[in-house]
């Protein structure tokens, strides 16, 4: 693990497909910081069957927002309970809209932590279509593969452990246009956002996952 840090405070946006999913847990990996994917754990909440989760079932499987009060108290519970956010963390899928990252700054602001990046992955929406609806993941560790484009070893299993794939029940084309949608309108005004607060960097997503990779570290490096 590389040396970091005394807290490292990062934000991974782009629209759905873009890469976030794959960087996240390679940043997580070399800085030792704690990876805040929204997503994943709404998903764990409706694995698990709970009132909530069935609820959010059907919000996700649309490609639609879940409320911004849930999020921001499994990110709070999260941030308070995980040693590994002492050194820092990862956003993955939030803040989505302009008050989510209000009521974000708020929240960092109660635990005395920083915001240092706000990394913007950047690709058309043509290629995320490709992308998306070819996508299939590992459950346990996040690992993504595609179809064509990067296929299994073993069709339908995960390359280190053997284990099963998935599709995720919003990785279809109605869905994944519904998502950019959202995106757009959404979550895209947040690049102006956090770029008058000198947070915002772009990186080119149309590149090899290794690249993008390299290209991260370069913010991270060049601003620690």
């Amino acid at each position: 693990m590389a040396t970091a840090p005394k807290h490292l405070g990062i934000i991974l946006m782009g629209p759905p497909g873009a890469g976030k999913g794959t960087q996240a847990p390679q940043i997580k990996a070399k800085y030792g910081l704690c990876h805040l994917a929204t997503g994943d754990m709404l998903r764990a909440a409706i694995a698990a069957g709970t009132p909530l989760g069935k609820k959010v079932k059907s919000v996700i499987s649309a490609g639609e927002l879940v409320s911004d009060d849930l999020i921001v108290g499994l990110i709070q519970e999260r941030l308070g309970s995980d040693p590994e956010c002492e050194h820092g963390f990862i956003f993955d899928g939030f803040p989505r809209t302009i008050p989510q990252a209000v009521m974000l700054d708020e929240l960092l602001a109660k635990e005395e932590k920083s915001l240092d990046h706000v990394i913007s992955f950047e690709i058309d929406d043509g290629i995320l279509l490709d992308r998306i609806t070819g996508r299939l993941i590992h459950r346990a560790s996040g690992r993504s593969y595609h179809v064509v484009h990067r296929p299994p070893k073993v069709p339908g299993k995960d390359d280190v452990t053997g284990e099963p794939l998935y599709k995720r029940p919003d990785d279809n084309e109605e869905a994944c246009k519904n998502r950019l949608k959202v995106y757009h309108s959404q979550t895209a005004p947040l690049k102006e956002f956090y770029s008058k607060k000198g947070l915002l960097r772009l990186i080119n997503a149309y590149q090899e996952a290794d690249s993008v990779f390299a290209d991260v570290q370069a913010v991270l490096n060049a601003q620690h």
